[in-house]
């Protein structure tokens, strides 16, 4: 398994943990838009990240990114070196939380934390690869086109909502964010991803 994969998961727990029992490390690390913007405290835009919201947000982010992280990760590093997929992983935590800080960033009611852009983004590269292998989803088996599918829509319903205080646009970004870059870092999988598109199996 990856080294960078096995530290992302590791520094992820341990400083989620840390928050959960000191306020302050969690108010120092969230998303605060207006910290961003009126403090330049730009380092927010990664390091919200790092902590969640409580146990079952980071058990639920760190399984997913484990499982999905392990086959993804050699693909990254491939075309980019040993930090290929560290770099990825970043530029998903940053892309996908950037529209949220900019429709908010005058907004001091507003945080942000947790990994499930970074992680959908993980995810979606993935599903280019093999989008009728079998995922789990709350124990059900479920071809993972189909997952992406409800999971986008889903998504995009409980955005346009915004009622249950879950940041549906940094998934959505974050997906997208996977989609695109994997297929500008390996331009072959667009055309893998269609050919099997084209021969389902379940």
């Amino acid at each position: 398994m990856s080294l960078v994969l096995i530290l992302i998961l590791a520094v992820t727990c341990i400083v989620s943990f840390i928050a959960f029992k000191n306020r302050q490390v969690m108010d120092d690390l969230i998303l605060w838009p207006p910290a961003v913007a009126r403090k330049r405290e730009y380092y927010r835009l990664l390091t919200y990240g790092l902590v969640h919201a409580d146990g079952t947000h980071l058990f639920f982010n760190m399984l997913t990114l484990f499982f999905f992280g392990r086959a993804m990760a050699p693909v990254y590093n491939a075309s980019m070196g040993i930090f290929g997929f560290g770099l990825f992983y970043l530029g998903g935590l940053l892309v996908s939380i950037l529209p949220t800080y900019l429709k908010n960033r005058n907004n001091s009611n507003y945080y942000s934390l947790g990994a499930s852009g970074a992680v959908s983004a993980v995810l979606f590269g993935y599903i280019l690869f093999a989008p009728w292998s079998q995922i789990l989803v709350l124990v059900i088996p479920m071809p993972a086109i189909i997952y992406a599918v409800l999971y986008t829509a889903y998504s995009i319903y409980m955005d346009r909502r915004g009622q249950d205080h879950v940041n549906h646009s940094a998934h959505l970004w974050g997906a997208a964010y996977g989609v695109v870059f994997t297929i500008v870092m390996n331009p072959q999988v667009l055309p893998h991803f269609l050919a099997a598109l084209s021969q389902p199996h379940f």
